[in-house]
């Protein structure tokens, strides 16, 4: 009963809040137009075998780079609008004991929208694709990468729950993380040092092989999105508003 309480809560703070309509319908346009003006770009060619043609299912999804950065401010702002307006004193008055709850009930509404947002993304983008594009994308990367994009786009936005959460300050948690999503991958490819390039397209916080081919990278971004995730909630549990 305790949980359903506080689900409800937070879905409620999450409802209220004039941004997140905004930010998970900016979402999914951008993840759609983007992805319809790189499957345009795309003309017929005619070349001998082997033709090494574009990449129909990384085109069409392409907008997921760039809807990334929308998930994390929706993530950011979650929870950062609580300490900016002061209504976090509120919320841990109200459930003194139950922090961790607060947080996990959090990250499980804000995970619920997104996916909603990431799979009419992606609908869209494929959509789109298969209007536009002399050769339709492969069916089954198509479904594989569809449901890679879309666990992409929820950990993106529960790193940024959890880098609001531990700085408990809006914008330095969006710079930082704006910073691990975009400048973290454009060093890797700036270094010089073949073994420093490997080691930050590997084991860096975000796949470089958007939006296919990225299911081991996946899994370091979970790690990075639920470990960042646990050490604020151990902050979010010990320290005062």
């Amino acid at each position: 009963m305790r949980w359903l309480r506080s689900l409800h809560a937070e879905w409620t703070k999450l409802r209220t809040l004039p941004s997140t309509w905004w930010l998970l319908a900016a979402t999914v346009v951008l993840t759609a137009a983007i992805g319809a003006a790189a499957a345009s770009s795309v003309t017929t060619r005619i070349c001998p075998s082997p033709c090494h043609a574009p990449n129909t299912v990384k085109l069409s999804l392409s907008g997921i780079q760039l809807s990334q950065a929308i998930c994390l401010v929706l993530g950011t702002l979650s929870i950062g609008a609580e300490y900016a307006t002061g209504t976090i004193r509120t919320t841990l008055t109200a459930m003194p004991a139950g922090r961790w709850r607060v947080l996990a009930c959090k990250a499980a509404t804000l995970s619920a929208l997104t996916a909603l947002a990431g799979a009419l993304s992606v609908l869209a983008s494929l959509g789109l694709a298969r209007l536009i594009l002399p050769t339709p994308p492969n069916t089954d990367a198509s479904l594989r990468a569809a449901g890679g994009s879309i666990l992409v786009l929820v950990l993106v936005t529960l790193l940024g729950l959890s880098l609001a959460t531990l700085l408990r300050d809006t914008s330095g948690a969006i710079t930082l993380g704006l910073g691990v999503l975009y400048v973290v991958p454009l060093l890797s490819q700036l270094l010089n040092s073949p073994t420093w390039r490997h080691r930050l397209q590997h084991w860096g916080p975000v796949p470089t092989s958007l939006p296919t081919d990225l299911w081991p990278g996946l899994g370091v971004l979970a790690a990075y999105a639920v470990g960042l995730l646990a050490v604020g909630g151990a902050a979010f549990r010990l320290r005062d508003a």
